[in-house]
């Protein structure tokens, strides 16, 4: 809502400009009027919506054009005052004042006006008979005021609904013409209902009715008054209500009936809490929190998020298989404005048979995003409503940022969760198999992958010592002159090579010379492709020597042409391995070391699917 209002008042000399303004402060009316007030603030405590309000006044008289201009231009809300015992003032309203408005106002930006009728005490009619014509022609009129500054009648009412048609103006949400609300503000408020709607039957229950009225106006309702608004909607439409809660078509219903009755203030409310600014598009503000994240640290989910977006798969996995079909993830995302995720996601994550996002795909996903892309998975969080159902002061409580990388050296210890792995390797050397082998998928499967769906990433978990971590791998495009930050920043380096290709290595050892001999971060060689036949490797030593000159672990044998799904061990090892980067040669070689690291993986791979299954049943 906004901070302020100006409120400029124009008319006609001799109307009773100035004498409105100087009644309203003195709650008397002036023995003696100036040719013009100065502008005066009216403190936020002493107005109904809580804002500072400026009043300025205009006066032919003293003011040139330009003047006027400047502040037809500078107003939040103009008042056109005329007097009712005078036709040529109400002429003047639709030959000059309207006009001159127009003229001097963004197209873009409609200033909302009032039309005041003054001097009410001096006839016996009302000017409303002539003043309604009007009011129809010109949508930016939001209401009409009669009033006198004399007798102090509706003075506090004018500026009351001056004020009023700026915070909560009328013409965003409704079409006087066809009676109905804009097509924008249905849309804002079928959103709002979705994700109000905590178990996605469609309809509004008692429970999601006071939640929602809780959160919007900070009070519940009384069972009699829930049942009231019931009843209201239940007279009017008869699928309103269905199954005794507030259908989506009740919703807007109601919504509707508060516009209509000048209540348009309680549909504000709602839209504003949801986000949304005076143009009902979800606001900046909201959509991109404020989030401090220093040099080498990096952003990941924290338990209260991920507790949310797991109530949020479940409310759309509505056939309960642990997977969201492509029409239960259209009716997940149905509360973006746009898709947020193409085809080329169900290549990055776990998916069924079918090819359908699993919850644990599902949960990857949001974790990539966090990871690679903090602003993005704010903004997608925000359009959820996290911040309202999770009851959070922004979407940014669900965020953990993370450590300096440097203290994780020094302390020999992390409390991370998500570790990337660079995967560099020659063209054909055999890395886009590695990445789907991660997620279960053998050669046949990785065939059937078309071009235009390829993802260069690949993110599940691992258990390193029975600890649930995610491995992030990104396969680094082969082009050796350029080598963006992005390609070097990572947790550990995967450096793949084909078996059966004698040239292959050669790539895999002039990357780590020139990139990372003196870095810090783990490396390990993956030795592709061990189904074939191995052939001498075109380089100066052998790939098994030159891991050892480099104190690196052995090459690694992987293929992913298997008949089940490819074995993950090797991606326990490299999660391992970008935990403790401080970890001796020795200890890498050790069998030991690995088998203590990878101990319990299987079980509580299944202990976290059965745990799921288990959460789902309660719901």
């Amino acid at each position: 809502m906004r901070k302020d209002v100006r409120i400029l008042l124009v008319g006609e000399p001799k109307v009773g400009k100035t004498s409105l303004i100087m009644s309203l402060v003195s709650e008397e009316f002036p023995d003696v009027v100036p040719y013009r007030a100065e502008e005066i603030t009216i403190p936020a405590d002493v107005t109904p919506e809580r804002v500072p309000t400026h009043i300025v006044d205009y006066s032919e008289a003293e003011q040139t054009d330009e003047q006027l201009f400047q502040e037809i231009s500078k107003a939040n809300v103009i008042c056109i005052v005329y007097s009712v015992n005078n036709k040529k003032s109400i002429e003047k309203v639709t030959s000059h004042w309207i006009p001159l408005i127009t003229e001097n106002t963004d197209k873009d930006s409609r200033v909302p006006l009032i039309l005041v009728g003054n001097k009410s005490d001096l006839v016996e009619h009302s000017s409303m008979e002539t003043i309604l014509p009007i009011m129809n022609q010109y949508s930016e009129i939001e209401t009409c005021v009669e009033c006198s500054a004399k007798n102090l009648k509706n003075i506090s009412e004018l500026f009351y609904y001056a004020q009023k048609a700026v915070l909560h103006p009328t013409g965003p949400l409704y079409c006087p013409e066809k009676k109905d609300m804009k097509p924008l503000c249905v849309k804002a408020l079928t959103r709002i209902f979705k994700v109000s709607d905590l178990d996605n039957d469609g309809i509004l229950n008692d429970n999601e009715l006071n939640f929602f009225q809780r959160t919007c106006f900070n009070s519940p309702l009384e069972p009699q008054a829930l049942e009231d608004v019931k009843n209201v909607v239940r007279k009017n439409l008869s699928d309103g209500v269905c199954d005794n809660g507030l259908s989506l078509k009740g919703f807007l219903f109601l919504h509707t009936l508060f516009i209509q009755r000048g209540r348009h203030e309680t549909t504000w409310t709602v839209l504003r809490r949801f986000g949304y600014d005076d143009d009902l598009e979800l606001n900046q503000d909201y959509l991109f929190p404020p989030l401090k994240i220093p040099p080498d640290c990096t952003t990941e989910l924290n338990h209260n998020a991920y507790l949310f977006l797991q109530s949020v798969f479940d409310k759309h996995d509505k056939d309960r298989d642990c997977a969201l079909s492509p029409e239960e993830l259209r009716d997940l995302f149905d509360v973006f404005p746009y898709m947020p995720w193409g085809p080329d996601v169900n290549n990055t994550v776990c998916t069924n048979d079918q090819g359908w996002i699993t919850y644990q795909g599902y949960l990857s996903q949001w974790t990539l995003t966090t990871y690679l892309d903090v602003q993005r998975c704010l903004e997608y969080l925000g359009y959820l409503g996290y911040s309202i159902i999770a009851e959070q002061e922004s979407q940014a409580s669900g965020i953990t940022v993370t450590r300096d990388k440097k203290i994780d050296l020094q302390k020999k210890q992390t409390q991370r969760s998500v570790f990337r792995c660079n995967v560099f390797g020659d063209i054909g050397s055999g890395k886009s198999g590695f990445l789907q082998a991660f997620l279960g998928r053998n050669l046949m499967l990785q065939k059937t992958i078309r071009e235009e769906h390829r993802s260069y990433y690949a993110i599940s978990t691992t258990y390193v010592y029975g600890q649930e971590k995610y491995l992030l791998l990104h396969e680094v495009f082969p082009d050796f002159d350029y080598l963006s930050d992005a390609d070097m920043a990572c947790d550990i380096v995967c450096l793949v090579y084909d078996v059966s290709n004698p040239y292959s290595f050669k790539y895999c050892a002039k990357v780590f010379k020139q990139y990372f001999m003196d870095s810090k971060t783990p490396c390990m060689m993956i030795a592709a492709k061990s189904d074939l036949p191995e052939v001498k490797q075109m380089y100066g030593c052998s790939p098994l020597e030159f891991c050892r000159r480099h104190r690196m672990p052995p090459p690694q044998s992987f293929t992913c042409n298997t008949a089940a799904a490819p074995s993950r061990d090797i991606y326990t090892k490299l999660t391992t391995m970008a935990m403790y980067p401080h970890v001796s040669q020795a200890d890498l070689t050790s069998s030991t070391f690995w088998l203590r690291a990878s101990v319990g993986a299987t079980v509580f791979a299944v202990l976290g699917f059965t745990m799921y299954r288990v959460l789902l049943k309660p719901r």
